[in-house]
């Protein structure tokens, strides 16, 4: 199945989470694309489709993009394992999981800075996420972040690059609010994302990311993108 005739799939249903005939296929078609088992990451893989390589408690899974939400901010990949996963991505950021132990759902971003504007640079920018948690039925959960340009680690699962060739950035939660139920959400450990320009465009190659305190994931374009951001200005 070529790249359009599977987006056309996946724009058919109307939502991620309605368990229906054609929501079903989906998954369906996510698992004749993706392998599931050890040797998923070097399997050879279909450049019909593109894929995004993602690590959680030493399991490699990958996902392939299902379609883009076209929004008025930043568009919104979607993206979908053969274990019935979804994620959402915005400018490589996590706005939305499901089918996970932890869930974040109707995840709004006062939109942060771009990545640029903070290269090279000691500033550091502060922005807004709100987001739905569950289980718990934790609404409007209020996080104030920080985002600041740093040096390459010193170790990361990033595969097949030179961290040294990207730039690298910190985000951190600040702030939390009281959510709607009165019970805090949890403090979620600092985010740390790798850009590089792809086509001309800033694009998180390989980010650090976590749901809850305990679900963690690395995530990175796969096969792994050769494009440098820090030598690109």
């Amino acid at each position: 199945m070529k790249t359009r005739a599977l987006a056309a799939v996946f724009l058919a249903i109307a939502g991620l989470c309605a368990c229906t005939s054609s929501t079903n296929a989906i998954f369906q078609t996510a698992q004749s694309v993706l392998r599931r088992d050890a040797a998923a990451a070097k399997a050879p893989l279909n450049p019909d489709f593109r894929y995004l390589r993602a690590t959680v408690d030493d399991r490699v899974v990958l996902l392939v993009l299902g379609y883009v939400e076209n929004q008025a901010e930043e568009p919104i990949q979607v993206w979908y394992s053969a274990e019935r996963e979804v994620l959402r991505l915005q400018n490589g950021r996590i706005v939305g999981a499901v089918g996970l132990t932890t869930e974040w759902r109707n995840v709004k971003l006062e939109r942060p800075a771009a990545w640029s504007s903070l290269r090279n640079s000691a500033l550091t920018s502060q922005w807004t996420r709100i987001r739905d948690v569950m289980p718990g039925y934790r609404f409007g959960v209020r996080d104030v972040l920080s985002l600041r340009a740093i040096s390459p680690p010193a170790r990361s699962a990033l595969q097949e690059l030179d961290p040294e060739l990207l730039a690298w950035y910190e985000e951190r939660v600040e702030d939390r609010r009281i959510d709607s139920k009165n019970a805090k959400s949890d403090q979620l450990p600092p985010a740390r994302y790798a850009v590089a320009l792809v086509d001309g465009t800033e694009t998180v190659i390989y980010s650090e990311q976590c749901l809850a305190r305990r679900l963690c994931f690395t995530l990175q374009l796969w096969p792994a993108a050769k494009q440098s951001a820090k030598n690109s200005e």
